[in-house]
């Protein structure tokens, strides 16, 4: 399916439901799933109000991340069916308003979970937000073919930061938790690429080549040396 990359740029048509969708519910709701075996396994227990912060700060934190993977990754979004009328893609939401309501989001989730729980989880937090957008997002998926294996990371932190949210430290527990998750997370990602696999080649030959005609037109810019 072609998709006209102006859309990207277009002003927004934005709803709540097109924010929420920027912070992928479903990934969203695993992330919780994964926070709250990590509260629950924790000794000496939780009231049920912290409980309920650590939740909605980590859900909040795997929303943002959500919704700067989206920003940064608006361009390959755009070339697939898939994913094609997510909010960036369809026009419904601008770049630049996806980039600030994950840093917004992001901010405000590490902030309340520092100020009303403690600083290790909101610190273990801000590392899982930088660790998925910086390091996978913007670095190994587009690099590395072992960009899911280190990236997974991300998503097995969870857990540990609902210990740490109890704790104040981490344990040998949460750390066989992470080792689970780590260990799935390939496996399950490699299941699933069977069913875009023509989208992500068809991404990649355009790719390869832009690069090639970048390529070429360097070399016919370039000066002549005898000159």
């Amino acid at each position: 399916m072609e998709i006209n990359r102006s859309i990207l740029l277009r002003e927004s048509y934005a709803n709540v439901g097109d924010y929420v969708a920027l912070t992928k519910p479903r990934v969203m709701s695993l992330v919780v799933f994964t926070a709250l075996v990590g509260l629950m396994v924790a000794p000496g227990g939780i009231d049920p109000f912290a409980g309920f912060v650590a939740l909605l700060c980590i859900a909040a934190g795997a929303g943002a991340a959500g919704a700067l993977n989206m920003w940064y990754d608006a361009d390959i979004d755009a070339m697939m069916a898939r994913t094609a009328m997510r909010p960036i893609p369809s026009g419904r939401v601008s770049r630049s308003e996806a980039l600030v309501f994950g840093l917004m989001l992001g901010i405000c989730a590490i902030v309340a979970l520092g100020t009303l729980l403690n600083i290790a989880a909101a610190a273990l937090l801000a590392f899982t937000i930088f660790f998925y957008v910086v390091v996978y997002t913007m670095w190994l998926k587009r690099r590395r073919p072992q960009n899911i294996v280190i990236g997974g990371a991300a998503g097995a932190l969870p857990p540990v930061i609902g210990w740490v949210a109890v704790t104040g430290n981490v344990g040998l527990e949460p750390l066989i938790l992470f080792l689970i998750i780590f260990l799935w997370t390939p496996p399950h990602f490699w299941a699933l690429l069977g069913t875009v696999a023509q989208s992500c080649r068809r991404i990649c030959s355009r790719r390869c080549a832009d690069v090639a005609g970048r390529s070429r037109q360097g070399r016919n810019k370039a000066p002549d040396s005898s000159l």
